[in-house]
């Protein structure tokens, strides 16, 4: 790592690029790898009542950002999505941004090495901010929506060079990207389709853990909640009843 130009370059000199860059493929395959893991902790946590792959979980996370903030060379996420991705096709991000936006990973993870990892201290809003940094990495993994690239745009006033997706480059949109009629409204249906399905789970199902109840919670309005709580309260005097009886 060269101190001279940390402030300056991040990433690779390629061929053609004005500025270092690093390989989005690899960046995205990274993202997808810790969501998968992450998922797989909820899963295990919820499943079997561990916090101990939580933790470690975390802890990887932690070093693995402490590491991408001075190089991506030997991150151990980007190695094992530049392994998965080794037969394709380079895409070449600009690599400043990158930084910052993992920059901003890391001060994620930050609150979450203490909070779960060296004193384990589990509240709603804690998990609030794990599910935070999970979200970003399905928005990286799935769309090549980088959030912290986005910040570091606004910040500098200025289109960087080489954003994911392309986005950074004026163009017209191809043919192919542009919803016809059809397309508009088959989206539209499926979209508050699945808000529907997911506001009926939320607010019919009964809650088993202290999240589910947070979420439940949130959906109802004021008298449906105290709706809710008259029903608890009747059931409990019938049960009373039953007891006496």
């Amino acid at each position: 790592m060269n101190f001279k130009t940390f402030f300056t370059e991040y990433g690779e000199h390629v061929p053609g690029y004005d500025v270092t860059v690093i390989n989005e493929r690899e960046a995205r395959a990274a993202a997808g790898i810790f969501f998968m893991l992450g998922m797989i902790v909820i899963f295990v946590g919820i499943g079997y009542n561990h916090i101990i792959v939580a933790r470690v979980y975390l802890a990887f996370m932690f070093v693995d950002f402490t590491v991408r903030m001075f190089s991506p060379t030997y991150s151990p996420s980007l190695l094992l999505g530049k392994f998965v991705v080794r037969n394709q096709e380079p895409d070449y991000t600009g690599g400043l941004q990158k930084r910052f936006a993992w920059t901003l990973g890391w001060l994620i993870s930050l609150p979450m090495m203490w909070w779960f990892v060296i004193h384990w201290d589990i509240t709603f809003y804690k998990v609030l901010v794990c599910v935070l940094c999970l979200t970003l990495m399905f928005l990286e993994a799935t769309f090549s929506i980088c959030v912290g690239c986005i910040i570091y745009k606004m910040i500098i006033r200025e289109d960087p060079q080489h954003c994911p997706g392309g986005v950074c480059e004026i163009k017209q949109k191809d043919p192919i990207q542009i919803f016809n009629p059809l397309q508009k409204i088959i989206a539209i249906l499926t979209f508050i389709g699945l808000l529907g399905g997911i506001y009926l789970f939320l607010s019919k199902t009964e809650s088993k853990t202290f999240f589910g109840e947070f979420l439940h919670e949130m959906v109802l309005t004021p008298a449906q909640l105290k709706q809710e709580e008259e029903k608890k309260l009747d059931k409990a005097f019938e049960n009373d009843l039953d007891d006496d009886f």
